[in-house]
């Protein structure tokens, strides 16, 4: 409310939002390495090319729908990667796929665990057919 920004900086390792996640709202020590600004020396920041990144614009989608849809577009891409992985689809389709399954999402209201839950086995049902599909496409 008054202009200023906080910023959680630290090492690019996935281990410090984890721990924070299952520690919070307590902090478990030593998980990362320090942060050493003099080593950086500075920080730059540029608009996120949307067409290089098509899940940054699928993320802002789903957080203007709101409701249950930032669920159903977790669970897409992580089926999206688990096919990449087990190179059912190409990298690229990964947010083709995260797009299809958004696109045939319906809508619903967050205002329970079931609801969440349902979604989110809802979207990995459609993230799996639309893997099907796109393996057959030449991305």
């Amino acid at each position: 409310v008054d202009g200023t920004v906080l910023a959680q900086l630290s090492q690019p390792d996935m281990r410090a939002p984890i721990a924070y996640a299952l520690s919070s709202p307590e902090r478990l020590h030593d998980i990362v390495p320090s942060l050493d600004f003099a080593r950086i020396g500075s920080l730059s920041f540029f608009e996120p090319d949307m067409e290089c990144f098509p899940t940054i614009r699928l993320a802002y989608r789903a957080l203007q729908s709101g409701g249950l849809m930032p669920a159903v577009m977790n669970a897409a891409n992580e089926v999206g990667v688990e096919k990449f992985h087990e190179r059912v689809i190409s990298f690229t389709a990964i947010a083709q796929l995260i797009e299809m399954v958004m696109d045939a999402y319906t809508g619903g209201s967050a205002d329970s665990m079931e609801a969440v839950l349902d979604a989110d086995r809802w979207a990995r049902h459609e993230a799996a057919l639309a893997a099907t599909q796109l393996s057959g496409r030449k991305n």
